[in-house]
């Protein structure tokens, strides 16, 4: 097993951020076929294969805002106004995902692409541990 650790600043809002092009560049320096293990060590982050770019990460922040407010109901209630939701949220999308590789590329579907949900505008930085399996 190979492993990488990449930082990704989701800034100070609710984002999905595009880390396609980091795990595509990982994959071809591992090469051959494998698998492709993302992991995101936080508890209040999530990994989400998804197409980016044509409002769909815009949807899924609405769908996160409509199921999970940020409001005062959440019981775990340190840091920003709604904070407790940012726990709740891994267990809908979780910090974890895996896509197959073969011959040093992904192999994702046509719009599939590899990102980092992050709802908590209290923590801007997140690491990012890449992990590809093989023979």
């Amino acid at each position: 097993m190979r492993s990488k650790e990449i930082a990704v600043a989701t800034g100070g809002r609710e984002r999905v951020h595009d880390i396609t092009p980091e795990c595509a560049s990982f994959a071809r320096e591992c090469g051959g076929d494998g698998l492709l293990h993302v992991f995101v060590p936080h508890a209040t982050a999530g990994v989400a294969l998804i197409e980016l770019g044509s409002g769909s990460d815009d949807d899924l922040l609405s769908a996160l805002g409509g199921l999970l407010p940020a409001d005062d109901r959440w019981r775990h209630a340190h840091g920003s106004r709604g904070h407790g939701r940012s726990h709740v949220m891994p267990a809908l999308i979780p910090p974890y995902a895996s896509v197959p590789v073969l011959h040093g590329r992904l192999a994702l579907g046509t719009w599939q692409s590899i990102a980092i949900v992050d709802l908590n505008v209290d923590n801007p930085d997140r690491q990012v541990r890449l992990s590809f399996l093989s023979d």
